[in-house]
C-alpha cells in the first residue's frame, strides 16, 4: 500500500480548526501493530487536524517523533519511509504479499514464520541481533543485558526526524519511559529539556529483547511496563486547556474468552498493554465533573473570601476547561497470536495500516467528534467500535 492506494476521500476534510485549544495524538506502545497509528495519522492529516501535542509510549515514542519531527507536509512520507525500512524482509528471502493465502489457520502459520524470521534476523533499521547471545557477554555490560542491538535505529531517527525542529517547540512533544534504578515512571517532554533520539529509544526499551538506555547517567526502559499509554499525562497537564485528544490504542482491553494456551497468552498480553484506557477516561471525567462543580460554588463566594488560602488552593483545581477523548482501538484479527507486536512483515504492515486509515476515517464522519462536549462534566468519549457506530 502506497499513499496513492488508499483513496483520500474529501468528506472527511474539516473546512476550519475544531474550537479547541489544543488538539492531542496519543501514541500507545505495541510494537509492529504501530503502523496502524500511522494510518490514523494519514487520516487526520487528510482532515487538516494537525496536532499541537504529540505524546507517545514504545513504538509511538517513535511514530510521534517523525510526527513533531517533520513538517506536516512531509510527516506521512517520512511515517511511510520508517515503516517500509523496518519491514523490508531479513535476509533478503522475498515475503508473501504475492500469494493469496486464505483461512485463519494459513494466515496464523505464515505469521509466525515472519516473526521467526524478524527473531532471527532481527529488522533494519531497528534491531539487529547480537552475534554473541547475552548468557555468554561479560556481566554489566549493555550486550549482557539483551537479545538486540538497537544502535541501527539511532541512525534512523537522526536521518527521518529533525530533533532542532521538535526543540524549537512548534508542537509539544512527550515520551514515557521507566527509570531502571527507582522504578519511577517519567517522561521526556519538549517543555522541559532538549530532546534527543536518546529520549526516543528509552521510551521503546522493552528488555530483554533491547537493553536500557543510558541518559545523563541514569538508565531506562520502555514506559509500558508502568503505563502503555500517555493519555493521563496529556489530560492532567498544565495549563489545563480544552482539548481534543485522539487516544490510538494498539491494544483492546475487552476480547473473546481464550481457547486453548497461545490465545490464554494473547489475551494477557493484551490485557497487560491496553493500559485500562477507558478506566483511566471514567476516572479523568469524574474528576472533571468535580472541577466544573467546584469552580461554580466558587464563584458563589463573596470577594473577601477569595483571597484565603484554602478558597486559593481549591481555586487552582477548579475550571471550565472541556475535552473530547476520540478513542481508536485496533482489534487484531485471531490468527495475528502472541507474536503479532514483533511480525514486522510487509503485507501486515500495511494491513494495519489501511485499518487504522478506515477506522479515523470512519470516526470523521461522526460530526460531534470535532464539537465541543455539551454534556454537564465537559467531557466527551467516543470509541467507533465500542458505541456500534459506523
Amino acid at each position: 500500500m502506497s499513499n496513492r492506494q488508499i483513496p483520500k476521500k474529501k468528506s472527511h476534510l474539516c473546512s476550519e480548526r475544531p474550537p479547541f485549544e489544543c488538539i492531542a495524538l496519543l501514541l500507545q506502545g505495541g510494537g509492529a501493530l504501530g503502523s496502524y497509528q500511522a494510518g490514523v495519522y494519514q487520516a487526520l492529516a487528510e482532515a487538516g487536524l494537525h496536532p499541537d501535542w504529540v505524546a507517545g509510549i514504545s513504538i509511538g515514542a517513535i511514530n510521534s517523533a517523525l510526527i513533531a519531527g517533520n513538517p506536516p507536509e512531509k510527516r506521512v512520507e517520512r511515517l511511510r519511509a520508517f515503516w517500509e525500512e523496518i519491514t523490508t524482509p531479513p535476509f533478503g528471502i522475498p515475503d508473501f504479499e504475492a500469494l493469496e493465502i486464505k483461512g485463519d489457520l494459513a494466515r496464523s502459520v505464515v505469521n509466525q514464520m515472519r516473526a521467526f524470521g524478524v527473531l532471527v534476523g532481527g529488522a533494519q533499521g531497528f534491531f539487529t541481533p547480537r552475534p554473541v547471545p547475552p548468557q555468554f557477554q561479560p556481566p554489566g555490560t549493555m550486550e549482557a543485558q539483551s537479545y538486540y542491538d538497537v544502535t541501527p535505529l539511532k541512525a534512523t531517527l537522526e536521518r527521518l526526524v529533525d530533533f532542532d525542529r521538535i526543540n524549537a517547540g512548534g508542537t509539544r512533544f512527550s515520551v514515557g519511559a521507566v527509570n531502571v534504578r527507582t522504578g519511577n515512571f517519567v517522561y521526556f517532554d519538549s517543555t522541559r529539556q532538549m530532546i534527543r533520539p536518546e529520549h526516543v529509544i528509552a521510551s521503546g526499551s522493552l528488555p530483554p529483547g533491547f537493553p536500557a538506555t543510558e541518559i545523563e547517567g541514569e538508565f531506562y526502559w520502555d514506559g509500558g511496563i508502568v503505563s502503555n499509554t500517555p493519555l493521563q499525562w496529556v489530560l492532567e497537564g498544565r495549563p489545563r486547556q480544552d482539548t481534543l485528544a485522539f487516544q490510538v490504542d494498539l491494544w483492546s482491553a475487552r476480547g473473546d474468552l481464550p481457547r486453548n494456551l497461545n490465545e490464554a497468552d494473547v489475551r494477557q498480553k493484551e490485557i497487560r498493554f491496553s493500559s485500562r484506557t477507558r478506566a483511566t477516561t471514567d476516572q479523568f471525567k469524574y474528576a472533571q465533573h468535580l472541577r466544573h462543580a467546584l469552580s461554580r460554588v466558587l464563584k458563589s463566594l463573596p470577594p473577601e473570601r477569595q483571597a484565603e488560602p484554602d478558597i486559593a488552593l481549591l481555586a487552582s483545581e477548579a475550571d471550565h476547561k472541556v475535552h473530547n477523548i476520540i478513542q481508536l482501538i485496533y482489534r487484531s484479527k485471531r490468527y495475528e497470536g502472541a507474536a503479532k507486536d514483533y511480525e514486522f512483515s510487509r503485507r501486515t504492515m500495511e494491513e494495519h495500516w489501511k485499518s487504522g486509515y478506515h477506522d479515523a476515517v470512519r470516526t470523521l464522519r461522526h460530526p460531534e467528534v470535532l464539537e465541543r462536549p455539551k454534556s454537564p462534566d465537559g467531557v466527551f468519549t467516543f470509541d467507533l467500535a465500542y458505541q456500534g457506530r459506523e
